[in-house]
């Protein structure tokens, strides 16, 4: 029985189903906690544990599906140039808020682990919370990070950001999706893009574009905020 769990396959299915059935249900109630990311992560999570399965088993397939992550990414400047006409209106105010967006994600994250009375590596892990994962590992590493912790606080802000973004934005009196695009995009990198583009293919391409400006942002000011922080 251990040899399927090895299978690539395994993992690859286990994944596509979790989320078939998650958009499903999601799509049937529409309420927040049945968001398609945020349940199929519980329901794999729950899975591995009843079944007693290695992460290391699950991933030998899933990391098929983690290496889509990267031309996905880059799929989205098909999305961008499409739209680019559109988004070149509203450049430089969208340019603005990115750059104040993910400034102040960095300094609040900061200054509220700082109060909570966080070590110094845990705020050096933390700090690039709001960018894609291979990215936040790299800044971790660079400024004294620890890269797991770093890694999983970057998804769990994508998951939050895909669940909980649009609803936190509209209470908020944001009604524009285009705002909404680029703050996901900004907050919450690809998990928030991917919310993005429910709302739409412009949202989806002011959120693809968010999230590569803020990551470029980021991996140049953050050594220099936390360590500000932390002198």
């Amino acid at each position: 029985m251990s040899e399927i769990y090895q299978l690539p396959l395994f993992g690859i299915l286990i994944t596509l189903l979790a989320f078939h059935f998650s958009k499903k249900i999601g799509s049937k109630w529409k309420f927040v906690l049945f968001n398609p990311v945020l349940l199929s992560v519980i329901s794999i999570i729950c899975f591995l544990v009843v079944f007693e399965i290695e992460f290391e088993a699950y991933n030998v397939g899933g990391q098929y599906l983690g290496f889509l992550l990267g031309p996905t990414v880059v799929a989205l400047g098909v999305l961008f140039y499409e739209k680019y006409e559109q988004i070149k209106e509203n450049i430089i105010p969208f340019v603005s808020a990115v750059i104040i967006g993910g400034t102040m994600s960095i300094i609040s994250v900061c200054s509220l682990a700082i109060i909570l009375g966080a070590s110094e590596p845990i705020v050096r892990s933390i700090a690039p919370k709001s960018v894609t994962t291979p990215i936040a590992l790299e800044i971790a590493n660079t400024i004294g990070g620890v890269p797991y912790i770093a890694a999983g606080i970057v998804i769990a802000v994508g998951i939050f950001g895909n669940a909980f973004g649009p609803a936190i934005l509209r209470v908020l009196g944001i009604k524009s999706k285009n705002a909404i695009g680029a703050a996901l995009g900004t907050a919450a990198h690809g998990i928030g893009t991917a919310r993005a583009l429910d709302e739409g293919k412009l949202p989806g391409a002011y959120g693809g574009l968010a999230m590569c400006i803020n990551g470029l942002l980021t991996a140049i000011i953050t050594p220099y905020l936390v360590n500000l922080f932390l002198s």
